[in-house]
């Protein structure tokens, strides 16, 4: 049998990478940024395979993160971990037999733990709802709205295995088409259960702005110093609920957020100075007056003293 090119998907794409944030460049077409919340070297690999509308991938992360995501325009992508414990979309926990789900073009923010994996599928609306439309399928307009959703659990292995699959393939030739055509099928048949998650509780809303708000803040004063009485101040609220808002959306603590935020964004200059930037002058610039602190903190944090990642750079 003879094969044209137009009926080959291209090669499967593998990428491994030792750098958060490095990882996060390596997903095609998408605009992220990672930062590292467990201690530890960080490992991470991508499985990859892009279809004439339809992105496929599986992706490990050996640390906890959390990521600032954006996937592409004029799409839908779901995500389906391996094991969804521990993991949270836009601060919403995840539950056994549920799906991550956000439109192209909007900004959400995953929290992953460690030994991370999960299935990613990014496909274009104008593809979906005109396969939905030739199956008589009308599509739940919730999935471009809440980020999770119940999966009947059934569909949802049938459609791993899909990807797992289309993924694990080694050698030879893959129809796209047909491909396709299978993991729109599946895909179909996932959304058309139309099983909404659970209610959040009333609090949710509230302890998500005044974490957005801490966050908006930092990004705005990237140099200024922060307090627990400075970030109650900012929020109107009490450090009980200060407290309670970061745990319960991020996971972590506001003073674990704070720090951990600046050791990425030092070690993302690093990684991008030129010379003669110097270790002292990064780490003095985003705060961090006492260096031999400093280094034991960035070496705990990520395996490496902060010159080993400048020289790199360099």
């Amino acid at each position: 049998m003879t094969f044209t090119h137009s009926n080959i998907a291209p090669k499967k794409c593998i990428q491994e990478a030792f750098d958060a944030d490095e990882h996060a460049q390596n997903l095609t077409r998408w605009q992220q940024q990672y930062d590292q919340l467990t201690p530890g070297r960080f490992y991470g690999r991508l499985d990859e395979i892009t279809l004439p509308a339809i992105q496929v991938f599986k992706e490990h992360t050996g640390q906890a993160l959390r990521q600032d995501c954006r996937v592409w325009d004029d799409s839908l992508w779901l995500g389906i971990p391996s094991h969804p414990a521990g993991s949270r979309i836009n601060g919403q926990p995840l539950e056994a037999q549920e799906v991550m789900c956000r439109p192209g073009g909007r900004d959400f923010e995953l929290v992953t733990p460690e030994a991370f994996d999960i299935y990613g599928l990014v496909i274009r609306l104008p593809l979906l709802r005109a396969a939905a439309e030739r199956q008589g399928i009308t599509l739940d307009e919730q999935w471009t709205v809440t980020p999770r959703r119940h999966a009947n659990p059934a569909t949802l292995r049938a459609l791993i295995f899909l990807l797992d699959r289309l993924l694990s393939q080694q050698h030879g030739a893959i129809a796209e088409k047909l491909h396709q055509d299978i993991l729109l099928t599946g895909l179909l048949e996932l959304m058309d259960a139309q099983q909404p998650s659970g209610e959040l509780p009333p609090s949710y809303v509230h302890r998500k702005a005044v974490v957005d708000r801490v966050k908006q803040y930092v990004d705005e004063h990237l140099e200024a110093p922060m307090t627990m009485e400075a970030l109650c101040e900012l929020t109107h609220v009490s450090r009980r609920t200060l407290q309670y808002s970061f745990t319960t959306i991020l996971g972590i603590s506001p003073l674990q957020f704070l720090r951990l935020t600046r050791l990425n964004r030092v070690r993302r200059a690093l990684r991008a100075a030129e010379p003669p930037t110097t270790v002292t002058e990064i780490a003095t610039y985003w705060g961090f007056w006492h260096l031999g602190q400093f280094a034991h903190d960035y070496k705990q944090q990520f395996e490496e003293y902060p010159s080993q990642t400048l020289s790199r750079s360099s």
